[in-house]
């Protein structure tokens, strides 16, 4: 007889799927910004590395033991209540709304290197907007079309940066590298700091893996070995590209590139195969966009069948696709993507950057806050558990200080705003446990 484990993914099949849904588009703007800090940047990439193995061990723990549905919002829910599962899903939400527009802006960015075309801030927040609008309107077809589209399009990624990191050193130069180390003379602690927030977002989604654990043998085993050997594989590439790069490409034409791979590739071989990689990344960061453009109207539907959010978000076609949700999402990052219109492309995206950094944060915090609850409701107290969720947490709040004050005091706002929102609707939750509050303080006065 089958016991059905032939159908279940093994540990390694489990660990490649974690490292892939991370690189998505996250890395392809990546060297610009390392160059604009020098190849000292490595030491963000292993301070990151790090930090991010602890929150996925984490979140691999939550995801096994946790019995609330809802992912962040549901593992918030042990420690914090109603209060803190809405503010979880409430900025995680805003996080991939913004995050959704830099991809946007990578592949606008990478498609007008591709075509050889200079376009002005206008028109790249133009295109901008008509590329979130195709990939929302692609999305109509539902998951199963959306799954297909991505699982093709991601090898637009794979293909240059793991070709890079692998061939790449035979044109690697020990002097270019090491005279890029620091090009603007900058204290230690501040390289370290100003690119820390990048590197942390290549990263983002590591919290997804453990939603697989239905679909690995001997999941409570495997799930977290998959997610610290997927985040430790996605490291690896993340920092062997990136710095092998910094010995091909001469650091000022890699700083000033929006287009840092297809840069790299040109000079390894020739103009027609930086084109071709090029093409690849548009590929890649249009496929990788219309996954999270799905993902972030699952998340508004999710926070809506909570009672979170509007019941508009709530509603599906006969392809399951909440349709009603992605337009309204679409027409407020439209509306974020006139705002943020910037005359340099990159500063455009590291702002959009820092600041989905910051809200993705929250949640993030409040997960790891809640883990002992989680834990001991399931009756598997584990003090290394607790001990990696705190590491964590500390380097998330170093995260936080490194995106800057301007992110800061923007992902406050929107943050303190959450608070608000729950407020008005915290009726359906809390009115009852207030009304039984009130009853008892009244009749210890009679008393």
């Amino acid at each position: 007889m089958s016991d059905g484990s032939q159908n279940k993914m093994s540990v390694v099949q489990l660990t490649i799927l974690t490292a892939v849904n991370m690189m998505g588009s996250g890395i392809i703007m990546l060297p610009t910004k390392l160059a604009q800090v020098g190849t000292m940047s490595i030491l963000s990439w292993l301070v990151t590395a790090v930090g991010s193995m602890c929150l996925a061990y984490a979140f691999a723990q939550c995801g096994m033991f946790s019995r609330h549905g809802g992912g962040m919002g549901g593992y918030a829910e042990y420690s914090f209540g109603k209060a803190g599962s809405f503010m979880a899903n409430y900025t995680y939400g805003v996080s991939l709304l913004i995050a959704n527009i830099a991809i946007a802006i990578s592949a606008v960015g990478y498609a007008q290197e591709f075509l050889g075309i200079s376009l002005d801030s206008v028109s790249v927040g133009i295109w901008t907007i008509i590329t979130l609008w195709l990939a929302t309107v692609l999305n109509f077809g539902g998951a199963k079309y959306t799954g297909r589209v991505s699982s093709f399009t991601v090898w637009g990624v794979i293909i240059p940066v793991v070709g890079i990191s692998v061939l790449g050193w035979l044109w690697f130069d020990t002097d270019t590298y090491v005279g890029a180390w620091n090009p603007h003379n900058m204290q230690f602690f501040d390289g370290l700091t100003q690119s820390i927030a990048m590197t942390l977002w290549a990263f983002l989604g590591l919290e997804s893996a453990c939603a697989n654990a239905d679909a690995v043998e001997n999941p409570e085993k495997n799930v977290p070995k998959a997610v610290l050997g997927g985040t430790l594989g996605a490291a690896i590439v993340y920092i062997a590209s990136t710095n092998v790069m910094a010995g091909i490409v001469p650091n000022a034409d890699l700083a000033a590139s929006s287009a840092p791979f297809g840069l790299a590739f040109a000079t390894m071989f020739t103009p027609t195969i930086g084109r071709i990689v090029m093409g690849l990344m548009v590929m890649s960061c249009f496929g990788s966009l219309l996954g999270w453009q799905f993902t972030i109207a699952q998340v508004f539907k999710s926070s809506a069948d909570e009672g979170y959010f509007p019941q508009l978000f709530a509603k599906v076609t006969s392809y399951d696709a909440p349709i009603v949700g992605m337009v309204t999402i679409t027409v407020i990052q439209s509306l974020l993507s006139l705002m943020t219109i910037s005359d340099s492309l990159y500063q455009q995206f590291e702002t959009l950057v820092n600041l989905a950094v910051v809200t993705n944060i929250i949640p993030y915090l409040l997960s790891m806050a809640a883990i002992i609850v989680i834990q001991k409701a399931a009756g598997r107290y584990s003090a290394f558990t607790t001990f990696m969720a705190f590491v964590g947490s500390v380097y998330s709040f170093y995260a936080l200080y490194s995106s800057g004050f301007d992110a800061m005091t923007y992902g406050s706002l929107v943050t303190f705003f959450g608070w608000t929102l729950y407020g008005f609707i915290s009726d359906r939750f809390d009115l009852e446990s207030a009304i039984a509050w009130n009853k008892s303080v009244d009749e210890k006065r009679q008393q």
